[in-house]
């Protein structure tokens, strides 16, 4: 009897503890989603290595550094902007709701201070890597800035985001030439059409909240099953300019490879999402892109380096 007393004021005590606070460091992350900066960051360094490589050379690590930081900034401000923009609507959405500006973990004035600082490490980065990087990094700014807002009047938001992304290869680009070649456009457009079929596959969820709320998505417009489809669209041609590019640049096997593994995966992420079925969405969503995005950056990668010009 004595030990079941005591069992239970032990469980008394642990229930009145006060629940650990996170760090805000941690919070800021977790609002930010600072993982998922994998996604475009890959792809970015392959602009770099491919840019390099048309000059014959390889990029610096000084030039990588200011590069990532300058991603790294980039996206914290974007992301840092969408939820303040979207806020109220977070607040209203059951799958949202949980995040910090509408639980008040951090406040809005401390958001946008952060953008402020993570739009200031963009233009420092830039700076420090050349004018033309420099004079195009508040453009970089407002694009990425705009996406927040398109959900609220066109169903085409997901392409604005994945353009977003898109850019990133070109301004990495920017970063080790000081120019622009054309070429690289065509890995701006394949990053821009992936990062917007799996974010319309992410939109599915929110189907019913979006009509309620009056935003837009491909999903309210087409309904789920359709809106898969416009998905599979979109990564088959991501597909298709991936060949063209790697044809462009005469791209060693490596490449070649690299969009088969590609391909596979896309096939095998759209596998996991079915019209009746959105229950495997974040597996097909977090763990499927981050393991494209890595290979493509190896392969490609190994390409770049391998068949230097």
């Amino acid at each position: 009897m004595n030990e079941n007393l005591q069992g239970s004021q032990a469980q008394v005590t642990v229930a009145a503890l006060p629940p650990k606070r996170k760090s805000r460091m941690r919070v800021v992350l977790e609002m930010i989603k600072f993982e998922h900066s994998v996604f475009a960051l890959p792809f970015a360094l392959v602009g770099a290595l491919l840019a390099a490589r048309a000059a014959g050379e390889l990029p610096s690590w000084t030039q990588i550094l200011w590069i990532v930081v300058a991603m790294v900034g980039a996206r914290s401000a974007a992301m840092t902007v969408n939820r303040i923009a979207d806020i109220e609507y977070d607040r209203r959405n059951p799958r949202t709701a949980n995040r910090a500006l509408p639980r008040g973990e951090l406040s809005i004035g401390f958001a946008w201070a952060f953008t402020i600082a993570a739009a200031a490490v963009l233009v420092i980065a830039a700076w420090r890597l050349n004018r033309l990087a420099l004079e195009l990094s508040p453009v970089a700014l407002v694009i990425l800035f705009l996406y927040s807002y398109t959900k609220r009047f066109t169903s085409w938001s997901h392409l604005v985001l994945g353009f977003c992304l898109g850019i990133s290869p070109a301004a990495a680009w920017i970063a080790i030439r000081g120019s622009l070649d054309a070429r690289i456009l065509i890995l701006c457009g394949a990053v821009t059409l992936w990062v917007g079929g799996f974010d319309v596959l992410y939109a599915c969820q929110d189907v019913e909240f979006d009509r309620t709320a009056g935003l837009h998505s491909i999903p309210r417009r087409l309904g789920v099953a359709r809106a898969l489809l416009a998905a599979r669209a979109m990564h088959a041609a991501m597909i298709a300019l991936l060949a063209w590019l790697a044809w462009s640049f005469a791209l060693s096997w490596p490449a070649w490879a690299g969009i088969i593994v590609v391909a596979l995966l896309l096939a095998y992420e759209q596998s996991l999402v079915k019209p009746h079925d959105l229950s495997k969405i974040n597996a097909a969503f977090f763990t499927v892109n981050g393991y494209i995005s890595l290979l493509f950056l190896l392969f490609w990668g190994a390409a770049a380096v391998i068949g230097r010009q």
